[in-house]
């Protein structure tokens, strides 16, 4: 079975998206899965924050299980809302908050995610979707 995304595709998103944390002065953890939410590639930059490596991941996890943008989800999960305890059910794997942006072919296919994590949520969706800017699928 091939992936929707290479390992190239995979390194030249982290690329961007170490260019993107550079530019604000945020080291960042930077994940990208594939479109069944495997891992394909990620990296720590120098002196980001130890917990991100684990939420980047799941960022991305969520974003292709979801097939849509964390930060779309927040809405959804607050207490009296559709979606309100989803975290819970699946022992910790999702994570509800932005910085997982949704990859796609030029097709409309899903290819992938790209998750973010150790700046504020609107930083680590910033450079989530400069990621998402240098993907050609």
């Amino acid at each position: 079975m091939s992936r929707n995304i290479t390992l190239e595709q995979a390194e030249n998103i982290i690329e961007a998206c170490k260019v993107e944390a550079n530019s604000i002065g945020q080291p960042m953890n930077i994940a990208v899965v594939d479109d069944s939410a495997n891992l394909v590639a990620f990296v720590a930059m120098d002196d980001t924050k130890l917990i991100g490596a684990d939420i980047s991941q799941k960022k991305a996890l969520t974003a292709v299980y979801f097939q849509t943008d964390t930060r779309e989800l927040v809405p959804l999960v607050q207490p009296g809302a559709a979606l309100y305890g989803i975290e819970s059910t699946t022992g910790g794997r999702l994570v509800v908050f932005a910085g997982g942006v949704l990859l796609r072919t030029s097709d409309g296919t899903i290819a992938g995610a790209v998750g973010v994590s150790a700046g504020t949520v609107d930083e680590d969706h910033q450079v989530a979707e400069a990621g998402r800017k240098a993907f050609v699928g």
